[in-house]
């Protein structure tokens, strides 16, 4: 098949394109189906977010609606480091309503937004001397890989932070791709504070955006055609706008007294970089790559070490970009040395484009090797999708029932405060609308915490750990009341509902101090 001749790139050949896309189009819509499913159960993936990160960083938007107050004093206030999530949240709240749907909607039209972009920027960045079917087909492709993936199908139904850092991101490679083709020097400044903007909106949405930053920097010095006193001048406007609406922001926080909040969210993660021997963390960060696909993440690998053989693949800044993106997110991975899977979506998304970037460049030098690489891709997508439909079509609701059952029960007891203590308190906000406070993290003792809330339950996983049960007993007395099954990791599949009744004679007071140990990570 002759794949880069002229008449390859009329209209005609853009049919396989055009319906490769509209697959991908229709395996992103099954993302909007049975949104309050579990996140699947017995899948390969076990990660602590399916527990708590859904409510932890929409927390400030679901508390403005439900209290009319962002922010709890002493509990756990993660929107003061990353607020861009919960804004987002909010508006969508603002019109839909607090609930599960809404945030796992928001999160599957941010995941669209990822689709588009990556169409775009790997469109944008063709070379003239490539093939223009080529490119169709190739850029085609990786967005129905990223469509079918069924590790970005679990992920990205989730109300997580790292769907939207990869959308912010891809922006930012977009805005600064822009850069290039600006005509005026007032239109590469207009670009360059707008690359600010988004990589600003990334540090809000997660501080792990640092790691993706030497991408940007390197797109943005392409972009500038490495003219010293032009990369110097986009550097100073890019890296001036992000110092004045961070630091604005910054002036913000301490005039309000939100400090301690923001210093709180890297405190609770820095007691999770786990002292491992530098190669084990390495070992660990690279094995840890198949959660992405155990056939997708070698084969990307393979692809990319032999398009990095030719020396033509390094003139092409986006081929650049991408692998600066995985590798510097996977450095940040093995220096925190605590993977969790969800971490993997912020590389899986450029691997994907990065392994179609290749797979376009061997294929222009080598046309017979296009047949080779269509079978792959109809072998990749295959399997993909065949996991994913597994998931659309088998939907387990046991987190949501139970979530259902608890509200049921405090409601109907009129006689204690309806505020959930529990680890997994905000996510069951964010299901029912039941006030809650965080049991594991908070700038007050969690003795002070419970002075100061006052809850009237306490809900567990499988049981009660000593330091939790020491402070409550100094307040209360557990009645255990009912018990309900929920998702799959057999140290939390049980959700066991404790009634707070308060001891004669004792009144919770608090005792003003610091917090203490940290266990897990809130990442």
């Amino acid at each position: 098949m002759q794949l880069a001749g002229g008449r390859y790139g009329g209209k005609k050949t853009l049919i396989i394109p055009a319906l490769i896309l509209l697959l991908a189009g229709v395996f992103w819509a099954l993302h909007l189906v049975h949104l309050r499913a579990d996140f699947p159960n017995r899948s390969p993936w076990v990660d602590w977010a399916k527990y708590t990160d859904e409510g932890w960083y929409g927390d400030a938007a679901i508390r403005h609606y439900l209290r009319g107050t962002w922010r709890l004093p002493g509990d756990f206030n993660p929107a003061a480091a990353l607020p861009v999530w919960p804004l987002l949240e909010g508006l969508v709240f603002r019109f839909a309503g607090v609930g599960i749907v809404a945030a796992r909607a928001l999160t599957v039209f941010v995941f669209a937004g990822v689709l588009v972009c990556s169409f775009v920027v790997l469109r944008h960045e063709a070379r003239e001397d490539e093939a223009k079917y080529l490119r169709w087909i190739f850029t085609a492709s990786a967005v129905l890989l990223l469509a079918t993936s069924s590790f970005l199908y679990v992920f990205t139904r989730m109300a997580i932070l790292e769907p939207l850092l990869v959308l912010l991101t891809l922006l930012s490679l977009l805005a600064a791709q822009a850069i290039r083709s600006a005509s005026t020097e007032r239109q590469r400044v207009r670009l360059a504070v707008v690359v600010g903007v988004l990589v600003s909106l990334m540090i809000g949405t997660k501080t792990t955006a640092l790691f993706l930053l030497p991408a940007i920097a390197y797109m943005l010095a392409d972009a500038a055609e490495w003219q010293r006193r032009r990369v110097l001048r986009i550097a100073a406007v890019t890296g001036g706008t992000i110092s004045i609406l961070w630091g604005s922001y910054i002036a913000w926080l301490l005039h309000r007294g939100y400090w301690n909040d923001f210093r709180y969210l890297f405190a609770a993660n820095n007691t999770t970089i786990a002292a491992l021997p530098f190669w084990e963390t390495v070992g660990n960060t690279l094995k840890n790559g198949m959660w992405m696909g155990e056939l997708l993440y070698p084969l990307a690998i393979a692809l990319v070490v032999l398009a990095a053989f030719h020396k033509k693949t390094w003139r092409d800044p986006l081929f650049v970009s991408l692998l600066l993106w995985v590798t510097g997110y996977l450095f940040f991975l093995a220096y925190h040395a605590n993977m969790q899977p969800r971490y993997y979506v912020v590389v899986a998304v450029p691997l994907i484009l990065l392994m179609a970037r290749a797979a376009l460049h061997i294929a222009a030098w080598h046309p017979s090797a296009s047949l080779a690489f269509a079978s792959l891709l109809v072998l990749l997508v295959g399997r993909e999708a065949h996991v994913s439909l597994s998931y659309v079509r088998h939907p387990e609701y046991t987190f949501q029932t139970a979530a259902n059952r608890i509200e049921r029960i405090v409601e109907l007891d009129p006689t204690h405060s309806h505020t959930v203590l529990s680890i997994s308190g905000s996510d069951l906000s964010l299901m029912t609308g039941l006030p809650s406070i965080c049991d594991d993290f908070g700038t007050m003792d969690l003795e002070d915490r419970i002075a100061a809330y006052k809850p009237g339950w306490f809900v567990s996983w499988n049981s009660i750990e000593d330091d939790k049960m020491e402070a409550l007993n100094k307040f209360y007395r557990l009645t255990r009341v009912a018990e309900f099954p929920a998702m799959d990791d057999p140290d939390r599949n049980v959700m066991i509902v404790y009634r707070l009744d308060a001891k004669d004679g004792v009144t919770p007071q608090r005792k003003h101090k610091k917090a203490k140990g940290l266990p897990i990570s809130p990442g």
